[in-house]
């Protein structure tokens, strides 16, 4: 994610054009779909790509006044998906250019670390929305508490305004990411490791939205947002001081518990809870997956995603290990070092007649002969 620089006059259908213009050409087409809401023949379909769709209202019976709506999901959530995915792109053109960039000309980083600043920078911003976001929904929500209503009444196929929209926006954030990595020019060094995690999160988010575990995903995805969000916060604050390290040490701390928060609901949510309902029939349309297969996959791709996690955090920690080993070597051995004379210096003194000995005299010089 380098400083891109604009050239004067790029062609209009290349490659460099695309990426210089791209927030403007994607704002046009949001625009467009923005438009078509002020004519009633286009505003049938525009409507599909802004507002969430499938609306279900329930009644309450005790007082028939008040009615409850709720949200369900199918196919027509791509076109909202899209739309956000749209959004997205535009917001991540205007932090890049309006604030990562100009604080990149105040440090003047190496390319490496000005990639790894950009994504940072990106990434921070998103966590902390998310999970402020997460988290007023979690505190609304009773499951929160109540670690039963996780799989009591499965499926949970509908769902509050707030947390389908809050899906909505997750998959098209991680959605948006993939364009990005061309958008942006990063690395090839860099591609695989991010297409790695930004795949991971569009394959769970988007599974626990399709399987109606939208309460598993909410409650495991604001402790983790949480130690993404201090992790990018401590890099950033480390490329611009080296010395401020200690949120790496609170961030290790809270990685291995939100690990063992994770893995702790995952079994008690798949192997006990759902595995003990009544209703474990396999049916699309009533959105219940309660099947031994269902629940087995979902295990396992939780666990093998959190053993990946533990190993690349073991890895990173013990890179660091090594490197804070490597410049504590003792000073006095490199002050001693830094003294003794090598061969050439010694040679070269010797002949010019400066050579001292241990005691820090020179030897005598001796007499010239006469003929």
């Amino acid at each position: 994610m380098g400083l891109r620089k604009k050239s004067k006059n790029p062609a209009v259908i290349s490659h460099e054009f695309v990426i210089q213009n791209h927030a403007d050409i994607v704002s046009s087409v949001a625009m467009v779909i923005l438009l078509g809401l002020m004519f009633e023949v286009t505003a049938k379909f525009a409507i599909m790509f802004i507002t969430v769709q499938y609306n279900v209202t329930y009644t309450d019976i005790d007082e028939r006044s008040d009615s409850i709506n709720y949200y369900a999901y199918g196919f027509k959530d791509l076109a909202t998906i899209f739309f956000y995915m749209l959004i997205a792109i535009i917001l991540h053109a205007v932090i890049q250019e309006y604030i990562l960039d100009k604080i990149n000309r105040r440090l003047h980083l190496s390319k490496t670390k000005h990639s790894k600043f950009n994504e940072s920078g990106q990434l921070a911003f998103f966590y902390l929305f998310s999970f402020i976001w997460g988290g007023s929904i979690l505190t609304g929500e009773k499951f929160a508490t109540d670690a039963t209503l996780l799989w009591e009444k499965y499926p949970h196929a509908h769902m509050f305004f707030q947390m389908k929209f809050f899906y909505i926006c997750q998959i098209a954030y991680w959605l948006h990411a993939l364009p990005e990595l061309y958008f942006q020019k990063v690395r090839k060094e860099d591609i695989a490791r991010q297409l790695y995690y930004i795949c991971l999160y569009i394959f769970q988010i988007t599974g626990a939205y399709i399987l109606t575990l939208h309460r598993l995903g909410l409650i495991l995805l604001v402790p983790h947002y949480l130690v993404e969000l201090l992790f990018h916060a401590s890099r950033l604050f480390y490329f611009s001081d080296e010395n401020k390290q200690k949120g790496f040490t609170l961030w290790a701390l809270l990685f291995v518990m939100a690990r063992l928060l994770t893995l702790t609901l995952s079994v008690l949510t798949f192997g006990f809870g759902l595995a003990r309902a009544e209703n474990q029939d396999f049916s699309i349309a009533n959105g219940n997956f309660n099947t031994l297969t269902v629940r087995i996959s979902c295990l396992a791709a939780i666990c093998l995603t959190q053993a990946w996690m533990m190993w690349k955090f073991i890895n990173f920690q013990l890179k660091k290990w090594r490197e804070h080993t490597q410049n504590q070597i003792p000073k006095k051995k490199v002050a001693n070092t830094k003294n003794k004379p090598s061969k050439k210096e010694y040679k070269s003194n010797a002949s010019n007649g400066t050579v001292k000995t241990e005691c820090g005299t020179s030897p005598r010089a001796r007499k010239a002969k006469t003929s």
